[in-house]
Protein backbone atom coordinates (compact mmCIF):
# COMPACT_ATOMS: atom_id res chain seq x y z
CA UNK A 1 0.00 0.00 0.00
CA UNK A 2 1.31 3.44 -0.91
CA UNK A 3 1.42 6.31 1.53
CA UNK A 4 1.50 9.99 0.65
CA UNK A 5 5.30 10.12 0.77
CA UNK A 6 5.76 7.33 -1.79
CA UNK A 7 2.85 8.12 -4.11
CA UNK A 8 3.95 8.40 -7.72
CA UNK A 9 1.81 10.69 -9.83
CA UNK A 10 1.69 8.57 -12.95
CA UNK A 11 -0.40 10.11 -15.73
CA UNK A 12 -1.73 6.72 -16.77
CA UNK A 13 -2.98 6.11 -13.22
CA UNK A 14 -4.58 9.55 -13.09
CA UNK A 15 -6.32 8.94 -16.39
CA UNK A 16 -7.56 5.53 -15.23
CA UNK A 17 -8.90 7.10 -12.01
CA UNK A 18 -10.47 9.90 -14.05
CA UNK A 19 -12.17 7.45 -16.40
CA UNK A 20 -13.48 5.43 -13.45
CA UNK A 21 -14.87 8.59 -11.83
CA UNK A 22 -16.58 9.52 -15.10
CA UNK A 23 -18.11 6.03 -15.31
CA UNK A 24 -19.40 6.32 -11.74
CA UNK A 25 -20.82 9.78 -12.43
CA UNK A 26 -22.60 8.74 -15.63
CA UNK A 27 -24.18 5.75 -13.89
CA UNK A 28 -26.17 8.29 -11.88
CA UNK A 29 -27.52 9.91 -15.06
CA UNK A 30 -30.16 7.49 -16.19
CA UNK A 31 -33.44 9.24 -15.54
CA UNK A 32 -34.84 10.88 -18.64
CA UNK A 33 -33.80 11.09 -22.28
CA UNK A 34 -31.65 14.21 -21.73
CA UNK A 35 -29.74 12.60 -18.85
CA UNK A 36 -29.12 9.42 -20.84
CA UNK A 37 -27.96 11.45 -23.85
CA UNK A 38 -25.63 13.72 -21.89
CA UNK A 39 -24.41 10.77 -19.81
CA UNK A 40 -23.55 8.83 -22.97
CA UNK A 41 -21.66 11.77 -24.43
CA UNK A 42 -19.73 12.30 -21.19
CA UNK A 43 -19.00 8.59 -20.90
CA UNK A 44 -17.45 8.55 -24.38
CA UNK A 45 -15.40 11.73 -23.98
CA UNK A 46 -14.40 11.09 -20.36
CA UNK A 47 -13.07 7.58 -20.93
CA UNK A 48 -11.29 8.31 -24.22
CA UNK A 49 -8.22 10.18 -22.85
CA UNK A 50 -6.77 7.07 -21.21
CA UNK A 51 -6.78 5.19 -24.52
CA UNK A 52 -5.42 8.14 -26.50
CA UNK A 53 -2.62 8.49 -23.95
CA UNK A 54 -1.82 4.80 -24.37
CA UNK A 55 -1.71 5.26 -28.13
CA UNK A 56 0.56 8.30 -27.71
CA UNK A 57 2.99 6.20 -25.68
CA UNK A 58 3.26 3.85 -28.65
CA UNK A 59 3.44 6.63 -31.24
CA UNK A 60 5.44 5.96 -34.37
CA UNK A 61 6.78 9.51 -34.61
CA UNK A 62 6.75 12.83 -32.82
CA UNK A 63 3.97 14.01 -35.15
CA UNK A 64 1.94 10.89 -34.29
CA UNK A 65 2.55 11.48 -30.56
CA UNK A 66 1.37 15.09 -30.83
CA UNK A 67 -1.71 14.06 -32.81
CA UNK A 68 -2.75 11.45 -30.24
CA UNK A 69 -2.11 13.82 -27.34
CA UNK A 70 -4.26 16.44 -29.07
CA UNK A 71 -7.06 13.89 -29.38
CA UNK A 72 -6.89 13.25 -25.63
CA UNK A 73 -6.89 17.01 -24.99
CA UNK A 74 -9.95 17.44 -27.22
CA UNK A 75 -11.82 14.76 -25.27
CA UNK A 76 -10.89 16.34 -21.93
CA UNK A 77 -12.21 19.71 -23.09
CA UNK A 78 -15.42 18.07 -24.28
CA UNK A 79 -15.82 16.32 -20.92
CA UNK A 80 -15.38 19.66 -19.17
CA UNK A 81 -18.25 21.13 -21.19
CA UNK A 82 -20.59 18.19 -20.55
CA UNK A 83 -20.02 18.36 -16.79
CA UNK A 84 -20.66 22.10 -16.80
CA UNK A 85 -23.87 21.49 -18.74
CA UNK A 86 -24.94 18.86 -16.18
CA UNK A 87 -24.43 21.47 -13.46
CA UNK A 88 -26.16 24.25 -15.40
CA UNK A 89 -29.17 22.06 -16.21
CA UNK A 90 -29.29 20.90 -12.59
CA UNK A 91 -29.33 17.26 -13.64
CA UNK A 92 -27.50 16.33 -10.44
CA UNK A 93 -28.21 19.04 -7.88
CA UNK A 94 -26.46 17.10 -5.08
CA UNK A 95 -23.52 15.88 -7.16
CA UNK A 96 -20.60 16.69 -4.91
CA UNK A 97 -18.25 14.78 -7.21
CA UNK A 98 -18.58 17.18 -10.14
CA UNK A 99 -16.46 20.09 -8.76
CA UNK A 100 -13.47 17.83 -7.97
CA UNK A 101 -13.84 16.18 -11.39
CA UNK A 102 -13.89 19.59 -13.06
CA UNK A 103 -10.73 20.47 -11.14
CA UNK A 104 -9.04 17.23 -12.24
CA UNK A 105 -10.16 17.89 -15.82
CA UNK A 106 -8.53 21.32 -15.68
CA UNK A 107 -5.30 19.86 -14.28
CA UNK A 108 -5.22 17.14 -16.94
CA UNK A 109 -5.85 19.72 -19.67
CA UNK A 110 -2.88 21.72 -18.40
CA UNK A 111 -0.67 18.62 -18.37
CA UNK A 112 -1.63 17.73 -21.93
CA UNK A 113 -1.17 21.29 -23.20
CA UNK A 114 2.31 21.40 -21.65
CA UNK A 115 3.25 17.97 -23.06
CA UNK A 116 2.08 18.97 -26.54
CA UNK A 117 4.00 22.25 -26.40
CA UNK A 118 7.14 20.46 -25.24
CA UNK A 119 6.88 17.89 -28.03
CA UNK A 120 6.26 20.60 -30.62
CA UNK A 121 9.28 22.61 -29.45
CA UNK A 122 11.52 19.52 -29.62
CA UNK A 123 10.26 18.74 -33.13
CA UNK A 124 11.41 22.13 -34.47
Amino acid sequence: MKNEETTVYDLEERLLDYGAAIINLTRKLNGDFAERHIGGQLLRSGTAPVSHHGEAQAAESTADFIHKMRLALKELRESDRWMKLIQRAKMMPKAAEIPPLLDETDQLIRIFVTSIRTAESRRK
